[in-house]
């Protein structure tokens, strides 16, 4: 199921089938996932407007003179302003925290979507064409294994980590 939100300029999001509720799960069987709802520290508000309601295309939601709303590919985040933050080292695993992932340091914590495979592409050249250092360049990572994804990794303008990526099979989201 394919799930486009707002003006995000032509970008899907794709959102995996819910699980049915079997007998060793809790789970309660929804039509459809909910939003989720992500607050997350600016130092800036209107670098904020312009990375992620110009550069990513979110439709702004409500804001105030502290906070801002955007509609993040069907999804509820909302940048907070907060005092600045030390910026992260350069160097990998110097500043903020890394994992090794496929001969790759992933900052941690981050966030992001998965978009479909045909759109990732044009993300990555409208990220490049507006000025984006990538913390790791748009790839593909676990090539011909299960779970194979074109993925990428940068900053907001106050730091924060997103990843953006698109899996070649779907189905392979949440595959061992």
């Amino acid at each position: 199921m394919l799930k486009g939100a707002g003006d995000n300029q032509g970008l899907s999001v794709w959102v995996p089938p819910v699980p049915q509720a079997s007998a060793t799960t809790a789970m309660t069987v929804i039509s459809s996932p909910p939003p989720f709802h992500l607050a997350f520290p600016v130092d800036d508000l209107p670098a904020a407007r312009a990375f992620y309601g110009g550069l990513l295309g979110c439709p702004e939601g409500r804001s105030s003179a502290e906070w801002i709303d955007f509609d993040f590919f069907g999804h509820q985040i909302v940048a907070h302003l907060a005092p600045p933050r030390p910026q992260p080292a350069a160097a990998p695993g110097r500043g903020d925290h890394h994992n090794a992932v496929d001969s790759h340091h992933v900052p941690v914590p981050h966030f992001g979507a998965v978009l479909d495979w045909d759109h990732f592409d044009a993300l990555a050249a409208r990220l490049r064409s507006g000025g984006i250092q990538f913390v790791i360049e748009p790839y593909v990572r676990f090539a011909g294994q299960v779970g194979e994804q074109a993925t990428m990794f940068f900053r907001d303008p106050a730091g924060n980590a997103l990843e953006f990526k698109a899996f070649r099979d779907r189905s392979q989201l949440f595959a061992k």
